[in-house]
């Protein structure tokens, strides 16, 4: 039997907008809703450098990482050529205007994948 977690209502997540939804374990997923009220759920982490898709531009069925601006597929987490390269995407519904994923996803999908870190690292030596 699948189950169903109800996240938040579909007005909850703006038009051509997103949301973020916190884990207990691993990297944040990311709720998007297109102009046609489809809604897409993704890791919120771009598979170029780490960014954060819930921060882009959604446009059609796509959206596009705040970082380089690259095209992210919102039905497969798919780059767009020429672009290569993948972020998971989860299972949703919308019910009675409610938004639901599945908890075994979000208990088990990605969590091996490392947070992005933000800008450059820097290494002190320490006497």
């Amino acid at each position: 039997m699948d189950d169903w977690t109800r996240i938040c209502a579909l007005q909850d997540i703006p038009v051509l907008g997103s949301r973020r939804v916190q884990r207990a374990v691993g990297i944040d997923v990311a709720l998007f809703r297109n102009a046609e009220d489809e809604v897409f759920a993704l890791l919120d982490r771009c598979p170029h450098k780490g960014g954060p898709l819930s921060q882009g531009i959604v446009f059609g069925k796509s959206v596009a990482c705040p970082l380089h601006n690259w095209t992210i597929g919102l039905n497969d987490g798919s780059a767009r050529e020429p672009d290569e390269g993948c972020t998971p995407s989860f299972h949703v519904k919308v019910d009675g205007g409610d938004v639901f994923l599945l908890q075994a996803e979000l208990d088990t999908l990605a969590l091996d994948l490392p947070a992005p870190v933000a800008g450059p690292k820097i290494s002190i030596a320490v006497a």
